[in-house]
């Protein structure tokens, strides 16, 4: 399984922008996806995360600002980031917890992550 995230880059303060993440391989089916970041010199925090049924939780920091999403059909992952602040620089990173056959059990896939950089 491999996670391909996208959509990074550069914007103003103020601005928006939006990651995709797609996942390919074996797949039966996908719990949780989530996103995460790490600022420089930060620890990993998780940003927010959205389950099958479309339920989502985000950090205190981006709630009202970002909006996760889910397409199950395309086994892709979304988030849309507005009124970006530059304290969202960060590289973003996307998982999902997937089986990847039917009698498997559910494993924690990890993109490589994609670079967010808002200027003041």
């Amino acid at each position: 399984v491999q996670l391909q995230a996208s959509g990074g880059g550069l914007v103003q303060a103020g601005g928006s922008l939006g990651l995709s993440c797609a996942a390919s391989g074996s797949i039966s089916s996908i719990n949780t996806m989530a996103w995460y970041r790490q600022r420089s010199g930060n620890e990993r925090e998780m940003v927010a995360r959205i389950r099958p049924d479309n339920d989502t939780r985000y950090a205190d920091s981006v709630k009202g600002r970002f909006t996760i999403s889910r397409d199950d059909g395309k086994n892709t992952l979304y988030l849309q980031m507005n009124s970006l602040k530059s304290e969202d620089t960060a590289v973003y990173i996307c998982t999902a917890d997937v089986r990847p056959r039917p009698e498997d059990r559910f494993y924690r896939y990890w993109g490589q992550g994609t670079q967010v950089t808002v200027s003041s």
